[in-house]
């Protein structure tokens, strides 16, 4: 028997640790060879382990949330043939179903030891100190009697109030008392018909992909000066013309906003250039892309990710919701691929029907701005003097001061309303 000692491999360029987001085995289990061990996650996705060999797992690195460095021990496998040498063997008489019991959480072997280790012995107990007098605390109802007006009495009874559990203020229990009684004695096991009951504390480790969301967004607030510009923007003309393409679109995907919003933006930042950048805090250099990588802030079960639309400029509407709707699937299901996740360079989040009047979106750092298009609302609007009804939609972009001035943001967000609010203009050359 010998043990083979796993190590972290490479499992990205630049990446120098993974977070442990799963164990698939335990300690004392086998293990079969190219079988998951654990599922790994870096900064870009989340990588499965499979274990090179069949065996016995019998060490494990860390615990589900742990940071493992690359090329340190990921788990120890006891296997028939060679190990790779990095773990000694144990010792010839130790057997190593023991070895594995003593590692094993709730084992329920007892060492001989522990069996023949005499009775602990046991030091007579202190003499107590005297307690303090117990605060006097009122007497139920039957042991005393309640000063309380019939109303009182009648309300307490329709509650299931033990008026002798009630402090009052003066001479007797009023309505005060019993109010107050009724809003801090939730301790007191007492519940009122028709409220709910609090739930018990719930800690829960904060890992994985809601660690990364934590990170992320801690580190933009941290290192971004923020601002936000709010629009408002006619689109019953662009809801005209999507509702149109889509009776006719034949096997194409249905097109929603988004698609059209997409080809807006990509229209407008040859003259805003600075909207569609990076930032290298260190090497205080901006880096202003020709090519507009759009990242898609996708809701997952997982938490939020950001797939990426490439060359986003040189797509059309179909395209744009046939990719769209591929990149949403492949983030949900987990299938998205490492470079389906990087490199943005401006993106855009939507709450879709959920909507809101406005949005502060955080910026996906280190890029420079982020586009949140808000819900389509129906209002009446005056057109000259004749009152119309109107789709309008409120449009935030939330912009690194550092970069980005109020003006250019203002400017930006004006030509975008100008596209939109005239959808022709979107396929005119």
């Amino acid at each position: 028997m010998a043990r083979y000692s796993f190590r972290l491999p490479d499992i990205g360029e630049g990446i120098a640790e993974a977070e442990i987001v799963a164990w698939h085995v335990k300690i004392g289990e086998r293990v079969e060879e190219d079988a998951q061990l654990a599922d790994m996650m870096t900064d870009k996705a989340t990588v499965e382990m499979e274990s090179p060999v069949s065996g016995i797992v019998v060490e494990l690195a860390g615990e589900v949330g742990d940071l493992i460095p690359i090329g340190s021990t990921l788990a120890v496998i006891e296997t028939d043939g060679d190990g790779n040498g990095d773990v000694e063997a144990p010792p010839a008489d130790t057997p190593v179903e023991e070895e594995i019991a003593a590692e094993t959480p709730g084992a329920e072997e007892v060492s001989v030891a522990e069996v023949a280790a005499p009775a602990p012995v046991v030091a007579p107990a202190p003499t107590p100190a005297p307690a303090p007098a117990p605060t006097p605390v009122a007497a139920p109802a039957h042991d005393r009697q309640v000063l309380a007006s019939p109303a009182v009495r009648a309300r307490a009874k329709d509650l299931g109030v033990d008026l002798g559990q009630v402090h009052a203020e003066g001479d007797r229990i009023r309505h005060s008392d019993l109010d107050a009684f009724l809003r801090y004695s939730g301790g007191q096991g007492y519940h009122a018909p028709g409220a709910s009951r609090a739930r018990a504390d719930e800690p829960i480790k904060v890992i994985g992909m809601r660690r990364k969301i934590a990170e992320n967004m801690a580190a933009s607030k941290r290192a971004i000066p923020h601002f936000t510009y709010v629009e408002e923007m006619d689109v019953t003309a662009l809801e005209d013309m999507r509702a149109d393409l889509n009776a006719n679109r034949g096997g194409r995907p249905k097109l929603t906003m988004l698609p059209f919003l997409i080809v807006a933006i990509c229209r407008t930042i040859p003259q805003f250039p600075m909207i569609n950048a990076r930032y290298d805090d260190e090497g205080g250099v901006v880096t202003r892309y020709g090519a507009v990588h759009l990242g898609m802030a996708t809701q997952t079960d997982a938490g939020l990710m950001v797939p990426v639309i490439r060359d986003a400029q040189d797509k059309n509407v179909w395209q744009l919701a046939s990719e769209i709707s591929r990149l949403a699937e492949a983030a949900r299901t987990g299938k998205a691929k490492v470079e389906e996740l990087t490199g943005s360079t401006l993106t855009v989040t939507s709450l879709g029907p959920l909507g809101g009047i406005a949005t502060t979106p955080v910026i996906n750092r280190p890029e420079v701005a982020i586009i949140g298009p808000n819900k389509i609302v129906e209002r009446p609007v005056f057109d000259g003097d004749e009152l119309r009804r109107a789709k309008l939609m409120n449009l935030s972009i939330s912009c690194d001061h550092r970069v980005v001035d109020g003006w250019d943001a203002a400017s930006y967000v004006q030509a975008l309303k100008k596209l939109i609010e005239t959808p022709v203009l979107l396929f005119a050359d």
